[in-house]
């Protein structure tokens, strides 16, 4: 596989003027935070790739090389806006407790979720598997049997899901289905527990818990304080009636700032809320965290006014985006507003756990994992359409990405097959200039 080969010089300004147009404002605000992500950032190809969504996208959408400058093969009305999650990477995936109690694998993080094509969610995880078997020495051979994998069990369970299968014949991946890796993370899960994550965070002073010092917590002024109570109240009136155990649940026990939170925060203001919980007993306490949300990359990319204007602001938007693809989310999810900006509001799962690839390396193991992940996405982007309960994408999803693939059956792998091997290499060799960038302070404000 090749791709015509940028300028070194050319491709870094390109690279930098992306960078400003997604980072600018926050990095400006807090160039610390962001000298801790870009090192991180630069420790792997896949590192920065998981970093940059929107030069995944301004890539995607402004180059012909990456075919999807006037659409793409399988876009067509419907199609093209579909919920997608914006950041479908081989790491976005783990456990959660969902809302009835049921540990469930499955995709997570939706901070850049949003409409639109379907294929650019299937596109950057096809990336990141080549990414993934790059730094495992698995051959260019290897790694498109392993994109193949992918997408024949995505093609396979959105058509059961189209042709009306029943909930038996395509299960979620629980303690009961998952196999591998999956049920891994799922025992792995559900050995912690509630006690274990407030003892890792509070303590009890004077008979009552609160947050411990350290550890990446800030104390609040009184002025802030107010603010993200005030914040908090509006929070709970997004809830869902079904989220309320009984009204001293919501009794707030303590309030603190964070800092230092995952690659893509960096700059963004967070904090944590102890609660009562569901009794009076101090181990089912509950920490939830506020946490501004961004603009997702996506968004630049995609101009229907339709879209735009049915968020009333990025908190708002990350909530009813994931609320739309994750069956049964989070009870404790909900939005709030502060300081003028949409804030994500959610609760610190005690039973989330990572897939880690690290220790998956046997490529049978590895191509088990590949096919559930096409299976996890196809579910997902069934979840989100008519029975949603959002009228932003009033349509069966399965059934239309479902008619769109059934017109050149033979194509969709290959596609995908090709996009990941040509942007893998574009990610690593973007991965290199990015460090020389970095390393000899040419990225403007750090």
């Amino acid at each position: 596989m090749s791709f015509p080969q940028l300028d070194g010089e050319h491709r870094g300004e390109e690279i930098l003027a992306v960078f400003d147009t997604a980072f600018g404002e926050l990095l400006a605000a807090d160039p610390a935070a962001f000298r801790v992500k870009f090192r991180k950032m630069a420790a792997s190809a896949f590192a920065f790739y998981r970093g940059t969504a929107g030069l995944f996208y301004h890539d995607l959408t402004v180059s012909d090389q990456f075919g999807s400058k006037q659409g793409g093969p399988y876009l067509d009305e419907r199609t093209s806006r579909v919920w997608i999650h914006g950041d479908l990477h081989a790491e976005n995936f783990g456990t959660y407790m969902d809302a009835n109690g049921r540990l469930i694998f499955n995709v997570n993080d939706f901070d850049e979720a949003y409409v639109g094509p379907f294929t650019w969610d299937l596109k950057r995880l096809a990336a990141s598997i080549a990414l993934i078997g790059y730094a495992k020495a698995l051959s260019d051979e290897q790694i498109s049997e392993l994109v193949t994998i992918y997408a024949v069990a995505y093609r396979e369970r959105i058509h059961a899901l189209a042709t009306g299968a029943k909930s038996d014949e395509v299960p979620p991946f629980t303690l009961d289905t998952a196999q591998g890796p999956l049920l891994d993370a799922l025992r792995d899960a559900r050995s912690l527990t509630r006690f274990g994550l407030l003892d890792s965070m509070t303590e009890i002073r004077d008979f009552e818990r609160r947050f411990a010092s350290g550890g990446g917590s800030v104390e609040l002024d009184a002025a802030t304080r107010y603010k993200v109570l005030a914040a908090f109240d509006g929070y709970l009136e997004t809830l869902p009636d079904s989220s309320l155990a009984r009204p001293d649940s919501y009794r707030v026990k303590d309030v603190v700032g964070r800092r230092g939170i995952g690659i893509g925060s960096a700059g963004l203001p967070s904090y944590n809320i102890l609660l009562e919980g569901h009794s009076d007993a101090l181990e089912n306490d509950v920490v939830i965290y506020i946490k501004q949300a961004q603009t997702p990359a996506v968004s630049r990319h995609i101009t229907d006014p339709e879209i735009r204007g049915y968020f009333q602001h990025e908190g708002h938007r990350t909530v009813i985006s994931q609320r739309a693809l994750q069956a049964h989310a989070d009870p404790w999810l909900g939005w709030t507003e502060l300081d003028g900006a949409g804030q994500l509001v959610a609760e610190v799962s005690p039973y989330a756990v990572d897939l880690d690839w690290g220790d998956i390396d046997d490529p049978e193991e590895i191509a088990q994992v590949v096919a559930d992940l096409g299976r996890a996405t196809a579910t997902m982007h069934s979840a989100a359409d008519d029975q949603s309960g959002e009228s932003l994408v009033p349509f069966s999803t399965e059934r239309a990405i479902d008619a769109a693939l059934a017109a050149d059956e033979e194509g969709f792998a290959p596609l995908l097959v090709d996009f990941a091997h040509t942007y893998g290499a574009r990610a690593r060799a973007d991965h290199q200039t990015f460090v020389d960038l970095f390393r000899n302070g040419r990225i403007p404000g750090l």
